[in-house]
């Protein structure tokens, strides 16, 4: 009886990693960030812009709804927050379409857009859970010059958000 079980240990033990493969992963909470104009952590991710560990996954700024900030509040991220580092500025005209990649999509309440503060768009997706990309054509109003455009993706049954800074010459 004590071979069999030291037989059985041995076989469990082998099998064990087997079965871990075989099971699907869990997927993270929720994963999402623009990629089309390139977003502050796409420009990590391509490597035009030198960056800390954002560059692994830019579609990880999260943190709770109702921030303004690129990071998302996530220290880990700071350096998306900082305007000084260099970061590509795409022209646009007075509209531009924005794209955003999900790697894990999740039911939304609504998409936001800001610039300076102020929100300029929101999409109201009412709960629907969105495709592997979804786009949305903003509309800059009057203003122009170089803006940082703050992308916000609320999710609809969290009380967190992923965020998204994209740099832009309006009328350039």
């Amino acid at each position: 009886m004590k071979n069999k079980t030291k037989l059985a240990a041995v076989i469990g033990a082998g099998i064990a990693p087997l079965i871990a493969v075989a099971l699907p992963a869990n997927t993270a909470s929720a994963h999402g960030y623009v990629n089309n104009p390139p977003s502050r952590q796409a420009q990590c991710a391509d490597g035009s812009v030198p960056c800390g560990p954002i560059k692994w996954e830019p579609q990880s700024v999260e943190g709770p709804k109702g921030l303004k900030s690129c990071s998302g509040g996530n220290e880990a991220f700071a350096e998306l927050d900082d305007d000084s580092k260099g970061w590509r500025v795409t022209n646009v005209g007075s509209s531009q379409d924005f794209t955003w990649r999900l790697t894990a999509r999740h039911s939304t309440s609504t998409w936001q857009y800001f610039v300076g503060g102020q929100k300029i768009a929101e999409v109201d997706d009412g709960g629907a859970q969105p495709g592997s990309t979804v786009t949305h054509n903003v509309d800059f109003g009057g203003l122009s010059g170089k803006q940082k455009v703050l992308a916000v993706w609320n999710i609809a049954d969290t009380t967190n958000a992923f965020y998204a800074c994209i740099d832009v010459n309006i009328g350039g």
